[in-house]
């Protein structure tokens, strides 16, 4: 099993959360709840309004997200589902644990693979970053689903 963090459509409550559930993809396990140990730009970006994790570590925000244990299916999944390796790519990542099932989590870190992006308008870089997404969120910026597209 790896541990991915997402920190996007595909955190719980959000339009994509359901392709981690039901095992029909593969297996994933909510594990707690992260921020990243470096900073990084959160961006909506482009014609749907997509979250997109900036892979310029250092600047922008510590990222809160979910920690998910997924075994190999899933992994390869998430990496078509997210457009690995055109679209994002899948990196490793260390993550403070902020809550591990459930329980508050001290001084903890783990490493997880975090699809973010290093091919961008250099545009994007101007664009307000966030520290934690959710589509219905003050920023204003409606997702638009994949079955819509």
């Amino acid at each position: 099993m790896a541990h991915v963090f997402v920190y996007g459509t595909l955190k719980r409550g959000q339009p994509n959360h359901k392709v981690l559930l039901g095992g029909t993809n593969g297996c994933a396990a909510f594990q707690g709840q992260g921020r990243t140990v470096e900073p990084y730009p959160l961006v909506i970006a482009g014609e749907h309004n997509i979250p997109r994790l900036l892979n310029v570590p250092g600047q922008g925000y510590h990222v809160v997200g979910e920690i998910y244990a997924v075994d190999e299916q899933m992994l390869c999944f998430l990496d078509e589902f997210e457009g690995c390796p055109d679209m994002y790519q899948r990196t490793p990542v260390r993550i403070v644990v902020l809550e591990w099932e459930g329980m508050p989590a001290a001084d903890r870190t783990v490493q997880c693979f975090v699809y973010s992006t290093a091919t961008y308008p250099p545009e994007w870089l101007h664009l307000p970053y966030h520290n934690n997404y959710d589509s219905q969120g003050q920023h204003g910026l409606r997702y638009n689903p994949r079955e819509n597209r």
